[in-house]
């Protein structure tokens, strides 16, 4: 009998997701314009993501520790109510001045809450389903992400335009409150650790080096497939986090509503991205994802190119819109298989630890990148092709070369 996708629980938690996702999202979008518009700096701007992603890196494998120990639901419903009251507390604080402390801060703090709660809710999945309904609720899970990024631009942009930034926090901290709520309707087998009987140091440190004997012995694939991301990470998180808002907003000086729609054309392509997941669930292989990592390079060239031609500002807004989209939707095809795959390798009783180091292999690349792409788009604002085309370059390298490690794992994942 087929099982069914949309269980209870499943259901409260793309619920949840989606709440969750629209409030942070448009908050997020608004605090990089008005960042943005405050400073005209692309180094000040990616200095605060790269401050922000520093806790997350930090804490996710204690993240990971909690959610193989501890009761997920009550985790996520904790965590989201923390992160509505961040909030609120920081549009009271932005009312008395100091702004980009007061964003840095809160940046910080939802990075440190997003640590315990990333692993967790990518260990609640597999609790939640199986078989090839893994593959297909993580697809879920990333179209949900995907819409709440198409839609979210245009919020942002809407409310932030025409009432300033007060009403998006307070769109955000309903998000997280209503998250915590239907959250509190999920209902996880949980079966109480003896955590309290042992020392929180001796915790850690067992269950520290259980899961990197799996990473190291058992499943080293995983920790390679990480790694190779981690790299790649650094490129996206330079060109796309940082470089494409400086691009079409200080570089061709674009308004924040074509910023917003080109984010939500973005978020479509997120979401095709992770429908070809759903869809081909049974026939992608693994050798595919080498192809994704050169289209991603492929894609940075002609940006670059476009900034070398004698073209409008609209017209390069027009390939940055179509090359940055084409990269997004392999961006979303590969973090859903690849997250799909680490799991059908993993056993539940580490899930929480390994979804961790997911996350924090995959990011610890993303605040150097940032920092280093701001520097230089700063540096190259008058010739930002110097910065694109090498970049591209390397991408394509760095896929090419990884085509004979996707075929070995190929291999590995057909015994399983």
């Amino acid at each position: 009998m087929k099982e069914k996708l949309f269980t209870r629980n499943f259901t409260f938690l793309i619920l949840g997701q989606i709440s969750s996702l629209l409030g942070n999202y448009t908050l997020r979008f608004a605090l990089s314009m008005y960042v943005l518009e405050l400073t005209g700096s692309a180094s000040v701007f990616a200095g605060l993501l790269a401050l922000s992603m520093v806790p997350t890196i930090l804490l996710s494998p204690f993240g990971g520790i909690l959610a193989d120990r501890e009761n997920r639901r009550n985790i996520m419903v904790v965590l989201d109510g923390l992160s509505g009251l961040a909030v609120l507390l920081s549009s009271l604080a932005l009312q008395m001045g100091e702004d980009i402390a007061v964003i840095g801060v809160l940046l910080v703090v939802l990075s440190i809450l997003g640590a315990f709660e990333s692993p967790t809710v990518q260990a609640c999945i597999p609790q939640m389903l199986s078989g090839e309904n893994i593959v297909k609720g993580n697809a879920i899970v990333n179209q949900v992400s995907s819409i709440a990024s198409l839609v979210t631009p245009f919020l942002g942009s809407m409310f932030y335009t025409a009432f300033g930034i007060q009403p998006v926090f307070m769109a955000a901290v309903a998000g997280f409150f209503v998250t915590a709520f239907l959250e509190c309707f999920i209902k996880l087998e949980y079966k109480k650790s003896q955590a309290g009987k042992i020392k929180i140091s001796t915790m850690v440190r067992e269950d520290f080096s259980a899961s990197m004997r799996f990473l190291r012995n058992d499943q080293p694939g995983i920790l390679k497939l990480l790694l190779l991301a981690a790299i790649v990470s650094l490129f996206v998180a330079g060109t796309a986090v940082v470089g494409f808002p400086y691009l079409v907003r200080t570089v061709l000086g674009l308004s924040a509503r074509l910023y917003g729609a080109a984010e939500s054309a973005m978020g479509v392509a997120a979401v095709l991205g992770s429908v070809c997941v759903a869809v081909l669930s049974g026939k992608m292989r693994m050798p595919h994802l080498s192809w994704v990592f050169i289209a991603f390079g492929l894609c940075l060239i002609p940006c670059g190119i476009a900034f070398l031609l004698p073209l409008s500002a609209m017209a390069r807004y027009g390939i940055l819109l179509v090359m940055f989209c084409a990269c997004q939707f392999g961006c979303s095809l590969f973090s859903t298989y690849a997250i799909s795959v680490i799991q059908k390798l993993t056993p539940e009783n580490m899930m929480g630890k390994i979804m961790s180091y997911v996350f924090t292999l995959s990011m610890c690349a993303q605040p150097i990148g940032q920092i280093i792409y701001g520097a230089l788009f700063d540096y190259f604002s008058h010739s930002v092709y110097w910065v694109l085309i090498p970049s591209g370059v390397i991408v394509c390298l760095i896929g090419t070369l990884s085509r004979r490690f996707f075929v070995r794992f190929k291999e590995v994942l057909s015994e399983h």
